[in-house]
């Protein structure tokens, strides 16, 4: 959720989540390669042990004074060990090296549309509750849950989660520029096992700390979480209620979410494009001649919006406050526009009308289980065949990519992937 971590990507269990995920990212760029380079050096290695443990000494007083007990602390943070593999994690950010078109179909699959479907069925009852309470629109929340944990099926997977202490621990104590950051989230957390809200070792997430349905950082959940379900503990984790009240409460409070009003549209452009890109009303860019993509009337025509044509040649939108309500949860545009395109898939609504340049079109899920199928035949281990594009599916495309020459080796499940393997390799 809003913060500066790195979602778990597409995993078994459906696909980048954290989206793997949380730019959130954009905190992080810069300072983890550095010290990526650091943690490789034997300087590190053989400074580590006295380093980490006067560090640990002198935050002692600090989660004192925040409310933490010496006995939690001592617990907590007595004996661990940093997990320094998070100083090395920073990868290549999908929301921005990767083309627009790649990343949407990425995220907003067939089977994370089915999935949500059949989520929002089973939950109606919750999601109408916290649609009445808050005020933002069930098909948003949906959206975001799948977006940031496939609806909560990588939350507590220790094969795609870490514990979350050790990693905090281990970027406090080993990123300077960041320590003030890292080191409030850390003692978040601490308060949160000291509240009797989680136990240390429950406390799984991305390697940032981001945990649970939604992906809340410690300070999130600390100050925006919600006890929905009346047990007297706020959890992002087991039933979605807490997770799913917290999120709506935190973009209606730090996004400013305007309850009624949409997100936005996709829009189709006179002849010469459109040169405004400041706010109006829809009335206004209606008489511009910007028009619903689909040819249905603006429903509400006194909302402001502003135009955004995100790749040149591709798609053009108007988009409103709501839309900036979800990049409060996360900055990159692209992971925004993939939460209010799923959302609205989960709705009912189509695919955009208008590709991106040189894109496929989204996979069926039928196509993807193919897929998988074919890789597995041929000795590539995509762990089943469930249409739900992972890491495991990924990294055999990318192999299978490689030894048959196909370029760019990224990995990606699409159709032209499919049509190579229907050729036989």
């Amino acid at each position: 959720m809003t913060r500066g971590d790195s979602r778990v990507d597409e995993t078994k269990t459906g696909e980048t989540v954290m989206s793997d995920a949380i730019a959130r990212r954009t905190l992080l760029n810069g300072l983890l390669a550095t010290l990526a380079a650091t943690a490789a050096t034997p300087s590190l290695a053989q400074s580590t042990r006295t380093g980490f443990a006067q560090w640990v000494e002198r935050l002692r007083a600090r989660a004192r004074a925040r409310g933490v007990s010496e006995a939690t602390y001592q617990r907590v943070m007595g004996a661990i060990k940093p997990d320094t593999e998070v100083l090395g994690l920073e990868r290549s950010q999908p929301e921005f090296r990767e083309p627009m078109w790649q990343y949407i179909n990425r995220r907003v699959s067939d089977w994370r549309i089915i999935t949500g479907k059949a989520r929002a069925i089973e939950h109606a009852a919750l999601i109408e509750r916290i649609e009445s309470q808050y005020g933002v629109d069930r098909y948003l929340m949906l959206g975001l849950w799948g977006m940031e944990s496939a609806f909560g099926d990588v939350a507590t997977s220790r094969k795609h989660m870490r514990p979350v202490i050790p990693a905090l621990a281990a970027l406090a104590w080993g990123e300077p520029r960041r320590r003030s950051y890292w080191e409030g989230e850390l003692l978040n957390a601490l308060l949160i096992i000291e509240r009797g809200w989680a136990d240390e070792n429950d406390m799984i997430g991305s390697w940032a700390g981001a945990m649970g349905h939604t992906q809340w950082m410690p300070e999130v959940w600390l100050h925006m979480g919600v006890d929905f379900d009346h047990n007297g503990r706020i959890s992002p984790y087991g039933a979605p209620d807490d997770a799913l009240a917290g999120t709506a409460r935190f973009l209606v409070e730090r996004g400013k979410y305007r309850q009624g009003e949409a997100w936005g549209c996709e829009v189709r452009q006179p002849g010469g494009h459109v040169r405004e890109h400041g706010y109006r009303t829809y009335a206004a860019w209606r008489e511009l001649g910007v028009l619903r993509a689909d040819g249905a009337a603006f429903a509400r025509p006194d909302d402001k919006v502003k135009l955004s044509v995100p790749v040149d040649g591709g798609p053009a939108f108007l988009i409103g406050q709501n839309f900036s309500a979800v990049m409060s949860y996360n900055p990159a545009f692209s992971y925004s526009l993939a939460v209010v395109h799923l959302a609205d898939r989960i709705r009912g609504d189509g695919p955009f009308v208008h590709p991106f340049p040189d894109s496929e079109r989204l996979m069926t899920l039928a196509e993807v289980q193919e897929l998988q199928r074919r890789l597995t035949a041929l000795g590539f281990n995509t762990d089943g065949s469930d249409g739900r594009v992972g890491r495991d599916t990924q990294r055999a495309v990318q192999e299978f990519q490689r030894k048959v020459g196909i370029s760019p080796a990224d990995g990606y499940a699409g159709l032209k992937v499919l049509a190579r393997l229907r050729q036989g390799s």
